[in-house]
């Protein structure tokens, strides 16, 4: 499976292609298949999101989707040192940081 991420032009935040738009949850994102060259140039044009790009997942028996890659898990998830600062779905204030 391949699937988008990039990061949101407003926010900043690490974002992944649902499909639709651009969602802060990696269990959001779908395969994309050859679209995914098509999809980011549009996107990028648009100025929605920036830094986007094209990465293998795989969907667990679940349903759940995991990147591949351990860098691209970790952006899913959050930091590494502190499980409290991780990305909670579904808790709609975890990772509005303020910087």
């Amino acid at each position: 499976m391949k699937i988008l991420t990039g990061n949101d032009l407003g926010s900043g935040h690490v974002v992944w292609w649902d499909g639709q738009g651009w969602s802060r949850h990696v269990h959001d994102a779908v395969d994309v298949g050859d679209a995914a060259d098509t999809i980011l140039a549009a996107e990028e044009a648009a100025r929605r999101v920036n830094a986007s790009y094209a990465i293998s997942a795989t969907k667990g028996a679940d349903g759940t989707v995991r990147p591949d890659h351990i860098k691209d898990r970790m952006r899913a998830l959050g930091p590494t040192v502190r499980p409290d600062l991780a990305l909670q779905p579904s808790d709609p204030h975890s990772g509005n940081w303020v910087i």
